[in-house]
This record gives structure tokens, sequence and C-alpha cells, in this order.
């Protein structure tokens, strides 16, 4: 069975996505300058079919369950949904409730779905005193989906405040459409939008195309297939997008926090670092900064974060992602946009499909089967 086939029976056996999450490393392992970080990974909650997850108010972590119901996790564990919008969401193909985020002032809880026409949704609760109004509910951004996969849905704010939302390149297979490359819509990119500053949103003045007459002002950065799941270092500010591949190749991108924005990632002329079905390199193609092929286990890329918690020190400033098919948990060191050493963490998390990142700084494992691992010392 090749890896594409083996990847749909899985998403048959699963009900998820064939392009979900991260990481077999390289085979080049002889930039590794020393030893990996010694972790274990802690059940701390079951969820059903846990998708995402964002540091809350009251040192909590919220979890997205892919259905359409949100969950609070704190010291007595995993509580009952605070919101529940499951007749309001669908679940075939890669859908469903993807994503959600918090403003700083954890004011505003914003939710990243595809509703019952697989239409590509985020929504605003206004928070207050941790509780959700359900009443202040208003519709943020749609974008019309064409397929049923390949529909991102990760969402974050930015060290500047504004939010962040990416989608994938519409489905389908090999962006039939080149959507990746057209700056005309929205799919294949990663957006930036002041939701709090116009209604239903306000594009930043400094976004690369506000004043592209021919482009997308939304448009932070482009050349994406499926960028299923991004961060942003707390510690640099830098971004940090693992991207789902193809056929062969899985990457992750990296751009500095003084980046303008604008990356062409160069999906679908390239497929990592590699002309994608006889595509030609575009002249402002940022390449990934670490790439894996699926001779391994690995077949879609989870990104993570870089570490700041002070749980485990040995893994500080290393970046952790995973793979949906292999599940192991890997880190790479990385020194101005290089990657300077890559480590196999020893621990496997199942079917990873997302990480969050609590107000401390310390990482929690998102499997789809249901559980909710934290990252702790070994």
């Amino acid at each position: 069975m090749n890896t594409r086939t083996r990847m749909s029976a899985i998403v048959a056996t699963l009900g998820l996505v064939g392009s979900l999450a991260l990481a077999t490393a390289s085979a080049d392992e002889s930039r590794t300058p020393g030893s990996a970080a010694q972790i274990a990974l802690t059940e701390v909650a079951r969820a059903q079919n846990p998708t995402a997850g964002a540091a809350g108010p009251q040192d909590t972590v919220w979890i997205a369950e892919r259905a359409g119901t949100v969950r609070v996790l704190d010291d007595d564990g995993l509580g009952e949904p605070v919101l529940d919008i499951s007749d309001e969401t669908t679940t075939d193909g890669e859908r469903g409730l993807l994503g959600l985020a918090f403003d700083e002032r954890f004011a505003h809880l914003y939710l990243s779905y595809t509703d019952l026409e697989g239409t590509s949704t985020v929504d605003e609760f206004a928070v207050q005193d941790g509780t959700v109004r359900e009443d202040t509910r208003r519709t943020v951004l749609t974008q019309e989906q064409p397929e049923s996969n390949h529909n991102g849905g990760a969402i974050t704010f930015g060290p500047d405040g504004y939010l962040y939302i990416a989608l994938g390149d519409g489905g389908g297979g090999g962006d039939p459409q080149g959507n990746g490359q057209k700056l005309d819509t929205l799919l294949g990119k990663l957006l930036r939008i002041d939701p709090q500053g116009g209604d239903p949103y306000a594009i930043p003045e400094d976004n690369p195309f506000a004043d592209d007459p021919d482009a997308r002002g939304e448009i932070w950065s482009y050349g994406l297939r499926n960028p299923w799941r991004f961060s942003f270092d707390a510690g640099s500010g830098d971004l940090l997008i693992g991207d789902v591949g193809q056929s062969d190749w899985e990457e992750i991108d990296w751009a500095p926090a003084s980046s303008p924005g604008g990356e062409n990632y160069g999906w679908s002329q390239m497929e990592g670092t590699h002309p994608f079905r006889g595509g030609t390199e575009p002249a402002n193609h940022v390449p990934p900064i670490h790439e894996y092929d699926r001779t391994g286990l690995g077949c879609s890329v989870t990104g993570g974060y870089v570490y700041r918690g002070e749980a485990v020190p040995g893994l500080a400033g290393q970046y952790v992602y995973s793979d949906y098919c292999d599940g192991t948990l890997r880190s790479l060191e990385i020194e101005d946009g290089r990657v300077t050493g890559e480590h196999d963490l020893g621990v496997n998390g199942g079917e990873v499909v997302s990480f969050a990142q609590d107000g401390d700084g310390e990482l929690y494992v998102l499997a789809i089967g249901g559980t909710v691992s934290r990252v702790d010392p070994a």
C-alpha cells in the first residue's frame, strides 16, 4: 500500500484528515550537536476528538473538539462543554471545529470552523469573567471551500495584536485551481486582520498587499498547501508554519519577527525545496527551514511550538513538532532561520493533530483519538 492509499485508510478509520500533523525528522542527523532533552508525556485528560487548544483566562487551557464543543482544562481536569456549536458544523473530510484563539486580554474568544455548507468561518464571542457570552456572537470572516480537504483552520493572535488565519489551497489534490500562487483568493494563504478595527474586520495598513488592487489585502503570506498548524515563538516573535505536503515532502516554514510579510512559500510550483510536477521555482520563493520525506512512517506534518516553559530546561528554545501518521515528538534547534540541530525526543503521542501552549509556556499534545497529554521532564 502506498503512502497516500495508507493515509486514506487511516482517515476512513479515524474520521479525520489525511493531511494533519507533523514529524519524522530528515535522514540527515549529522547536524545534531548534542543529546535530546529527556521528556515524558503525562496524560492529563481525555477529550472527544480534540483538534486545537489555547491558553485561556485564569491559568486554563481551552480545548476544541472536532464536532463543535469547547471544554476547559484546569487543575481539576477537563470540564463539561462551555460552548457547543455542533449543530452548525460539518465533520466530513477534514472539516469541523478546527481552531480557537483568545485575544491578549481574554476579552474575546474566536472559533475557526466549517459550517454546514463546508464554508470556513471565523466567529467572535465576548468573554466576561472567564465566561463566554453567546449572545455577543458575530461572524468575522468566511471563505467558501471547493473541497472538504485542505481547509487549514488554525488561528492565533500574533505579537502585534492582529489575528492570523491559516487557509489551505481548497483541496482536490495538486492545487488544481493554482490557488497557492494566486493573490486574488484567500485560499492557500496565511491572513492577517484586525477583528476589532472594522465591521466585520479591518485590514492592517502595513499588510504587504493592502494597497495592491490585484491582490486580497488580508494576505500576509502565500504559497501554502495546507498550513494545518502554525505558531509564534513567545520568546522571539518568529513565525513557524507546518505545511502539509502533497506526495513526497512535509515542510516547516519560518519567518523572523521583523518580517514585513509577503513571503511566497512556493506551493504549488514547489513542494518543499523540490519542483512539484514540473513546476518552476518562483523568483521570490522562501524555502522551508526543514523538510522530511515520506520514506518513513511520516505523512502529514503537525506544527507545534518553540518551547518557552520551565519544566524541561533542556528543551528551552527548541521547536517541538510531530506527525499525524508517525506520532513521534521531535524538535529543531534554530538559529537565525537555520536549523542547527534535530532531535528525536523519544516519546510517541499517537495520532498527533495539534499542540497547545499554556500561559506558562508548557506544552500539551492532542491526539485525535482523545488523549490530551502534557510534556513533562522524564
